[in-house]
């Protein structure tokens, strides 16, 4: 199984225009284009998640004054995206598609293929304690990494196979526990990814 984007390259970076965070407030937050092909047989679904694995691991030093984070930093995944639920016959999401501006505390029903589910991002618990933007964040939100971090950080596109046409999972489902349900469902994976950074020196 293959996927890529009409919108980025593979390991090259990603446009403001899919940020929803640029250096002078915020991107165009819009979702990429994205498309897969060559599912095996036996697939009744797809579920889809963009990840951040760059995301500092000690949020303190997210635009502390006078702090650079550092590339060796220690980094954990951020999830940006998550949908399951995506029927069989479905391979491709449209530039801004399901996401296209920021929605303060969040989209409530983010558009999507039709009988696909989109779970929380983790911007949910980033905001929380923001009086501006704290909500339920549903859907697609995209980079938008510390100004004062030194490493690039990479934002994966990752497309599953499944061999059940549900996953089953709850109404406010999050990247993990969709990545939970999936166990012992996957035929098969593939992945892209894009790059993006707010840190003037990169």
């Amino acid at each position: 199984m293959q996927i890529s984007s009409d919108d980025f390259q593979h390991g090259q970076p990603l446009g403001v225009d899919f940020a929803l965070g640029a250096a002078d407030g915020f991107g165009g937050n819009r979702n990429p284009q994205l498309s897969w092909r060559d599912a095996p047989a036996g697939t009744r679904s797809f579920a889809l998640l963009c990840i951040d694995t760059d995301a500092p691991t000690d949020a303190a030093l997210v635009g502390a004054p006078g702090v650079e984070i550092p590339v060796e930093h220690p980094r954990g995944d951020f999830i940006h995206w998550v949908m399951v639920d995506i029927p069989a016959d479905v391979g491709d999401i449209a530039t801004g598609s399901c996401s296209d501006g920021v929605d303060a505390r969040g989209k409530r029903a983010p558009a999507g293929p039709a009988g696909a589910r989109q779970g929380l991002n983790d911007y949910t618990g980033w905001f929380a304690g923001n009086a501006d933007m704290a909500g339920d964040w549903f859907g697609y939100d995209g980079p938008y990494p510390p100004a004062n971090d030194l490493r690039e950080h990479r934002y994966f596109f990752r497309v599953f196979a499944l061999d059940v046409a549900s996953l089953g999972v709850g109404d406010r489902f999050t990247g993990g526990d969709a990545l939970r349900a999936m166990q012992g469902h996957v035929l098969a994976e593939a992945a892209t990814w894009g790059s993006y950074s707010l840190h003037a020196a990169a």
